[in-house]
Order: structure tokens, then sequence, then C-alpha cells
């Protein structure tokens, strides 16, 4: 994904012929892996993870291709539909996360699920620095040099498919189905959104971490995609940039297994707290560093990323603990759709106030959006309590 997204934006401006429309290959994605999170989920309710993770790779492929296609007859429609199938893959690794949990017991819950998500650092890290490589090896395959890591991708997605296909079994959410009837519950399938409206509104932790997942995306993405733009207005070099991000993503990914500890060892409700106090921190930094390079602006984008891992790994765990088997799988796709949505419309907001007031009023209005999240937390820790013992996973 991450090679991807490293060259999205140049393909779609080669093509396009128009640097204005360079940004939707991006926001097409982005908007894909929104809804693809709520219709991967629905399948997976009806038939396990195993089909709906293997589901998603496979369309991500498939958009990799379609990425190719257009680079080669040079269609930037078809180009909106390759990124837009690309971003299945994306809710796939979503989803991902959520089946760690499955049958994980109780007070180990946020660790497994931490795992999955520090795995994506070695992507997320490996993938750009491929960039180079991918692009020499598609002018050898005799396709465009922007489209070369969009056949990496694809490849990488292939793979991934075959992965899930061959090695997630038993499933582990048909597992925990099959566990919840013997030891007497009755396991609902195809479930609606009036089921996940009715879980959000009887079960205080599923609206308290969809809630947390939303806001500290849009947090993220929203100061994220506007820190270039800022640090080049100083004068900043591009490997300078790109330092920064690294050094953000580190943070997102890199320490996911000592948040799912902490998780797990002191509560979501705290970590979700912590969370918004180190989002608060970054933004004070990032907020009030000069344009252009410093270590202020860097610390700013290392706890950011760290703050999002935080509220991550806790929103996602409360929320998965949360909600009954029956509608666990809509229940955690519609929380990826809000958080998508709400992230795309962040980030397009992030652009409109950075343009009119400038980047420290973007991390005045990204604060406003961390009281959200402080909120959500009180309200988890308020009406925290164990889930019901029919919604228990087998402790295998």
């Amino acid at each position: 994904m991450s090679i991807g997204i490293a060259v999205a934006a140049l393909l779609a401006e080669d093509v396009s012929g128009s640097e204005k429309l360079a940004g939707l290959a991006q926001t097409m994605q982005v908007l894909g892996a929104a809804v693809a999170s709520f219709l991967l989920a629905h399948v997976m309710g009806r038939r396990g993870r195993r089909v709906g993770l293997t589901l998603g790779y496979l369309l991500g492929a498939a958009g990799a291709v379609l990425c190719v296609v257009a680079g080669v007859v040079r269609s930037f429609p078809l180009l909106l539909v390759g990124t837009t199938l690309l971003g299945s893959a994306t809710a796939a690794n979503n989803q991902a996360r959520y089946a760690a949990t499955d049958l994980a017991r109780p007070a180990q819950r946020a660790r497994a699920l931490s795992l999955v998500v520090w795995a994506t650092t070695i992507g997320a890290v490996a993938g750009p620095n491929l960039t180079g490589w991918a692009g020499r090896a598609g002018r050898a395959l005799g396709v465009p040099t922007l489209t070369g890591p969009f056949v990496f991708g694809a490849a990488g997605l292939l793979a991934a498919a075959l992965v899930v296909s061959v090695f997630l079994r038993p499933d582990p959410l048909l597992v925990a189905r099959e566990a919840a009837v013997a030891r007497g519950g009755a396991v609902r399938h195809g479930t609606s959104w009036a089921r996940v409206r009715e879980v959000v509104r009887t079960r205080p932790g599923v609206a308290a971490g969809a809630a947390a997942l939303a806001l500290a995306h849009a947090v993220m993405i929203s100061v994220m995609v506007m820190t270039p733009l800022h640090m080049h207005h100083g004068g900043a070099a591009l490997e300078v940039i790109g330092v920064v991000i690294s050094v953000h993503v580190l943070g997102m990914y890199a320490f996911a297994p000592v948040v799912g500890w902490a998780t797990d060892r002191f509560g979501r409700p705290a970590v979700l707290g912590a969370g918004a106090v180190v989002l608060l921190v970054s933004l004070a930094l990032a907020g009030t560093s000069p344009a252009g390079a410093s270590y202020r602006i860097a610390a700013g984008l290392f706890l950011l990323g760290l703050g999002w891992s935080l509220c991550t790994i806790a929103g996602s765990t409360l929320l998965s603990e949360s909600a009954p088997l029956d509608a666990r799988t809509d229940v955690q796709g519609a929380a990826d759709l809000v958080m998508g949505l709400t992230a795309a419309a962040a980030g397009a907001v992030a652009g409109v106030v950075v343009g009119t007031l400038g980047y420290p009023a973007l991390t005045v209005f990204a604060a406003v959006l961390v009281t959200g999240i402080a909120t959500a937390a009180e309200f988890a820790r308020r009406t925290a309590g164990r889930p019901a013992a029919d919604d228990e996973p087998l402790a295998l």
C-alpha cells in the first residue's frame, strides 16, 4: 500500500496533465477504503474473516493492476477506478487487526491487536524505499516508470491474499461463534444498519471506541497531510520533509506492542486519555514551530503518531470487546467507515484552514477534536464493564 501511495499523486498528475487533479487519486483511495470497510465486514459477518480478508486483498490487487493499465493507456477515469479498488486493501488491513481479537483472552486482547498494527511498520518503512527499484522494474517490464510500483503492489497484495486464504484456518470468528453456541448462546447472522444503531445506542463501549477512532484519525490525517506544505514554505529540503514523515510513521506503528501491553494493563479508558494528552502536546509543538525544518516539528509529528497509536489500539479493543458477536463485524466495519469518511473530510478542511488562516490555526482546530477523544475516554471510564458472558470468545 505504501509504495503505491508514494507515487499515486505523481501518476495522476502525469495521466491527467493537471496538478489540480493529482490529489483525487489519494482521495478516491481513502473513500474506497471507507466504503470497502463496511462491505468487507458484512461479508465477514456471513462467511468469516478468511473470506472477507482474502476478498479485500484481491480487490486491492485488481485495483493496482487497473492503475498500471491506466498509466499505459493514459486514462484518468480508469486510474480513479483503480485507486478506489486499491482502497479495499487498506480496509482489509484495518479489519485484520480485529481478527486478532476474536479468540484472544480478555486480558490479552489489546496485545493481540497491537501486534497486527505493529507489523504495518515493516511495510510502511520498506515500501517507499522500494519505489525507485519498482520504477526501474516497471521499465524493464515495458510499462511506464510510475506504474512500476503498482506492479510490485499487486504482487504483494496477491501474496497477502494467498497467505490469509491458506493459513487463516480455522477461521477465528467462526470458532468464536461456535464457542458461544456451545455455551448455550444464540448467534444471529445477517445484521443490518438498524442492528448497528441499536448496538451503538445500548453499548457505551462501542460508542466511545468508535468516536475515539474517528476523531484520532481525523486529527492525525489533517495535521500530517499539511505538515510537508508548512515545512516546504519555510524552505525545508524534500529529504528533511521525508525524514520527518518517517519519524511520524515510526511513532504510529513501532511502539504498538508496548501500547497494547499498557492497554491491557491499565485499561482502555486510561490509554485513550493518555492518547488525548499526547496528541495535545504534539499539536502544541507542531503549532508553535517555525515554518521549515526544526526539531520541534519533528518531535510534534512523532508524538502525533504515538498519540494516534494509543487512541487507535485502545479504541479498537474497546469497540471489539463491547460489541456482541452477532453484530461485531458490522459494527467494526461501520466504525472504520465513519473513521475513513471523517478523515477524508478532515483532510479536505485542513487545506482550507491552512490556506486561509495558516498552519497554527489548523493545530488549534485539531486540538478541539482532541477534546472529543478525552470526552470519549471519560465516558468509557464511567461506563466501563466486562462484556456479557455469551459474548466472550473461547480462550484457546
